[in-house]
């Protein structure tokens, strides 16, 4: 069994979908589903029962995913252990600046327990570059939220987040229970500077255009609408800042916080950051 093979089966697997598997692995459907054929036959047992309803694991192919991910896992291990002998074992991190997320804390712990030789470096971006310079090759694997330009990238959901529209506590708007994106149509709101992702603009401005202060930092957003008493937008467990108030948007999509690398990177250390980050959120 190779461990590239094993890796196309993990993803399948989780995945429970050959398109979105093939997706995932940056590779076309046909020569991964030969793959996982081949696999079947080398082991000389089923793994997936395959339907019109769709793909689930059999009993066989749930005791290969365990063994799959404890191999990977310590091939990866093994990897970086020597890396980190070497003297050579690094990994950029990018997040959003002020952004804070109650989970990377947690993140944080359970990959130091992993890699203790490994040195963490971190980079902080504005909210000009979602990406947090993946696309500028400036970090190995980031911590953000979509939606943004993919284009060679590879992306895990960890969370999705519901929003709601940041206010002054005297804003006329302000006591409604909840709001759709109509109710603030009329309003001004914060906006990113020109060049910024047009995805990530548009996700931030409720799908439309807008025109308003332009900001780069989640502390200028707040401010905006402090002085300003423009409109923004938050994630609805984020704490206000005095004066202000968030208000469910009930029309909007949830922010989805994300992990993100470069879909063409072999780094161990990135593989076992991205695993430890979906164990760690989903948990």
């Amino acid at each position: 069994m190779e461990l590239r093979v094993l890796q196309y089966f993990v993803a399948v697997a989780e995945e429970l979908h050959f398109g979105r598997a093939a997706t995932r692995l940056h590779m076309s459907q046909p020569p991964l589903s030969r793959a996982i054929k081949r696999l079947e036959a080398e082991l000389g047992a089923t793994l997936f029962d395959r339907s019109s309803a769709g793909v689930a694991l059999t009993a066989v192919g749930a005791v290969l995913l365990d063994e799959a991910r404890d191999l990977l896992d310590r091939a990866d291990r093994a990897r970086v252990r020597v890396s980190a002998a070497a003297g050579t074992a690094t990994l950029t991190v990018g997040l959003l600046a002020g952004g804070a997320d109650r989970h990377a804390a947690r993140l944080a712990d359970a990959y130091r327990r992993r890699h203790p030789d490994v040195e963490v470096r971190i980079r902080e971006t504005d909210l000009t570059d979602p990406t947090c310079g993946l696309h500028a090759g400036s970090v190995d694997v980031s911590l953000t939220r979509g939606p943004f330009d993919e284009t060679g990238l590879a992306v895990r959901e960890l969370r999705a987040d519901p929003v709601g529209a940041l206010l002054r506590s005297d804003d006329p708007l302000a006591g409604r229970a909840t709001l759709t994106l109509a109710d603030v149509a009329d309003r001004r709101w914060f906006v990113f500077p020109e060049g910024t992702d047009p995805r990530w603009q548009s996700y931030w401005n409720g799908g439309q255009p807008r025109t308003g202060p332009v900001v780069r930092a989640v502390q200028e957003c707040r401010e905006a609408v402090r002085w300003n008493g423009t409109v923004g937008m938050t994630l609805l467990d984020d704490e206000p800042a005095q004066g202000l108030t968030v208000v469910p948007l009930t029309d909007m999509e949830p922010s989805r916080a994300v992990v993100a690398w470069s879909a063409n990177d072999t780094n161990p250390l990135v593989r076992s950051f991205v695993r430890t980050a979906i164990t760690t959120y989903r948990t």
